[in-house]
């Protein structure tokens, strides 16, 4: 990620932005598209989906407020690069894709650049109970509400970032933490537009 998209971004977080140096990602683009694949903007990367700009990459990741060590799932895998920025942050990364395509497609890549990222093909709405809890989850798709399985299956202190709101329209990105006693707190992050989330009965 170019310097000035991290700044652009005001992501101050150095975990977050040693990550973002670090992770290629042109790697995660078609070759068509390798000479626009570090601009702050989304690109397409087939079956409809799109890989997120650089800087609401690392902004989700850095809303997550993890540390290295810590244990994160991601709903949508898509192209991969979100979750080899959150494996290049030293999380472990648990990562669910309902288009098998897509799935099968990251993890190759993923597992070349090695980036150790544990993908299931499957509807993300429900979360991924069977490794719960979480230190944090990212939601790389806009559902229309919070799915209530991600809250709780988050660990006591752990946050989800996740863009909500209807298809075509402006979302809202929200970071919902949750703390020891159970109560959630909501955050407004941003207004975005993101892909609507996929679920198997769509």
């Amino acid at each position: 990620m170019a310097k000035r998209n991290i700044e652009t971004s005001g992501v101050t977080d150095p975990l977050v932005i040693k990550a973002m140096q670090a992770v290629p990602r042109h790697r995660f683009v078609s070759d068509d598209l390798q000479d626009v694949a570090y601009g702050d903007f989304p690109l397409p990367i087939g079956y409809g989906q799109t890989i997120s700009q650089p800087s609401m990459v690392a902004l989700m990741s850095e809303a997550l407020g993890v540390e290295a060590g810590a244990k994160v799932l991601e709903i949508g895998t898509g192209s991969g690069y979100q979750a080899a920025v959150l494996a290049a942050m030293g999380c472990e990364v648990y990562s669910t894709e309902i288009l098998p395509g897509l799935a099968a497609r990251a993890k190759a890549i993923l597992d070349e650049l090695g980036y150790a990222v544990t993908i299931g093909t499957a509807d993300g709405y429900s979360g991924w109970p069977e490794h719960a809890p979480y230190d944090g989850i990212i939601v790389t798709a806009a559902p229309d509400h919070v799915p209530p399985g991600l809250i709780e299956q988050l660990a006591p202190g752990a946050s989800l970032v996740v863009p909500i709101g209807a298809a075509g329209d402006v979302q809202t990105l929200w970071r919902f933490t949750v703390d020891e006693t159970g109560e959630i707190t909501a955050q407004n992050l941003a207004s975005v537009l993101f892909v609507p989330l996929t679920r198997s009965d769509d």
